[in-house]
C-alpha cells in the first residue's frame, strides 16, 4: 500500500509541477494586477512605493508613489502623492501629482493638485491650488528616477572642502 501511494504521490508531483508553471506564467503577465491596501487599523509612517494599485483605508504619514492610489472615506494621507490614477474619499494633506485626480464628495484636500484632468463632487472640500499639467506622470518611473539620484550624489560625497565643481583643488 506505500508502494502504490508512493507511485501515486509521484505521478502527483510531476502533474503539479506542469500545472503549476502554467499559471505562473500566466499570472507574471498580468493576468492579475497587483493590489496592496493599508488596513483602517494601521498607521504607517515612511515611504510608499507601489507597482500596482494602493488603498487606503488607515493612515499614511510620508509619501505614497503608485500607479492607482484610492483614498478611502475615513482614511488620512498626510504628505505627497505620486499616481496615474488617484480617488479620493478621505483626507489627503500634502501635494498631489497624479494624471487623473477625483474627489468624490466625502473628500476633503488641503494642499496642492497638479494633473491633467481633475473632477469634483458636489459637497468635496478642496483648499489650495490647482494646476493642470501637461507632462504624463508614470509614477514607477518617477520613483526609480528618484531613487538614482542620491545614489549619485553619494559617490561625489568624497570631495573635501567646498571648492569650485570639477576644480583641482591647489
Amino acid at each position: 500500500m506505500l508502494g502504490k501511494s508512493k507511485s501515486d504521490g509521484t505521478n502527483y508531483v510531476r502533474d503539479s509541477s506542469t500545472v503549476q508553471q502554467t499559471p505562473r506564467s500566466a499570472v507574471g503577465s498580468s493576468a492579475v494586477p497587483e493590489v496592496s491596501s493599508i488596513s483602517s487599523g494601521l498607521s504607517i509612517v515612511g515611504k510608499i512605493v507601489g507597482h500596482g494599485a494602493v488603498t487606503i483605508f488607515g493612515h499614511v504619514e510620508g509619501e505614497l508613489h503608485a500607479s492607482t492610489v484610492v483614498i478611502a472615506e475615513g482614511a488620512q494621507m498626510e504628505g505627497d502623492v505620486v499616481a496615474e490614477e488617484l480617488t479620493i474619499s478621505g483626507h489627503v494633506k500634502g501635494t498631489i501629482h497624479a494624471n487623473r485626480v477625483k474627489l468624490n464628495s466625502t473628500a476633503v484636500v488641503e494642499g496642492d493638485i497638479f494633473h491633467r484632468t481633475l473632477a469634483i463632487e458636489e459637497n468635496a472640500r478642496f483648499e489650495g491650488t490647482s494646476r493642470r499639467d501637461e507632462n504624463k506622470i508614470d509614477a514607477p518611473s518617477r520613483v526609480q528616477t528618484n531613487r538614482a539620484q542620491p545614489q549619485a550624489a553619494s559617490s561625489d560625497g568624497n570631495r573635501k572642502g567646498n571648492g569650485a565643481p570639477g576644480g583641482p583643488s591647489p
